[in-house]
């Protein structure tokens, strides 16, 4: 079992009723096991982050980031988050928000790439 901070379940749920325009573009292509039939979940809670997408399955977590995950202080969180969510057993993918809008079809193929062939 997936543990997590209950605390974070409230905002969670915020984020999903508040995706961004990336962040939607690329649910349409990953949701209802459309990956090799991966299941993907939304603004998962793991531990104590809320990460973007996730598929336990394929142990995989996507990320899209805005334009202010490339400041110097959320780099080095990002950076953190991302080395603690990779012992933990996931492989982390980070995609920018530009990327998704513009080259959704090179984003997808990225990741299948990185999951596992069948689900």
């Amino acid at each position: 079992m997936l543990l997590y901070n209950k605390r974070l379940k409230g905002y969670a749920r915020s984020l999903r009723i508040n995706m961004t325009d990336a962040e939607r573009h690329l649910w349409s292509k990953i949701r209802l096991k459309q990956l090799n039939g991966y299941q993907f979940y939304r603004q998962k809670a793991i531990r104590n982050y809320i990460v973007d997408f996730y598929s336990p399955a394929a142990r995989l977590v996507i990320e899209v980031d805005g334009g202010q995950h490339y400041t110097d202080g959320m780099l080095e969180k990002d950076k953190k988050r991302d080395k603690h969510l990779i012992n933990l057993g996931f492989k982390v993918l980070r995609f920018n928000d530009t990327e998704v809008l513009t080259n959704i079809e090179g984003v997808v193929e990225n990741i299948l790439e990185n999951m596992p062939p069948t689900g």
